[in-house]
């Protein structure tokens, strides 16, 4: 299954209703490193179809960056049941974000 786009009207479903594991990115179009994860990042959800996998632009959601207190991109968050079990801030190999898994 490829990334889904989340935004403030499917973050609640899509995210804190989640019977799966989600994988957040954190991303904007500008940001080199950014583009450097989102392949990985789409490599994965295809890849593990027992987690969601989505994408925040953070241009186009600030309040989602914000209620996440994002400061710097790309920033990746795991969650499980509705809380925040990982965290990382920067571009990261396929295997560390794997390992956030």
């Amino acid at each position: 299954m490829a990334a889904i786009n989340i935004n403030q009207f499917n973050y609640h479903s899509e995210v804190l209703e989640s019977e799966k594991k989600v994988l957040l990115d954190f991303w904007a179009p500008w940001c080199g490193p950014c583009r450097m994860v989102v392949p990985i990042v789409e490599e994965i959800a295809k890849e593990r179809p027992d987690i969601k996998v989505g994408k925040i632009n953070v241009d186009e959601e600030p309040e989602l960056a914000r209620q996440f207190g994002i400061v710097s991109i790309p920033t990746l968050v795991v969650m499980e049941n509705g809380r925040i079990t990982e965290q990382a801030r920067g571009a990261r190999p396929k295997k560390a974000i794997l390992d956030m898994l």
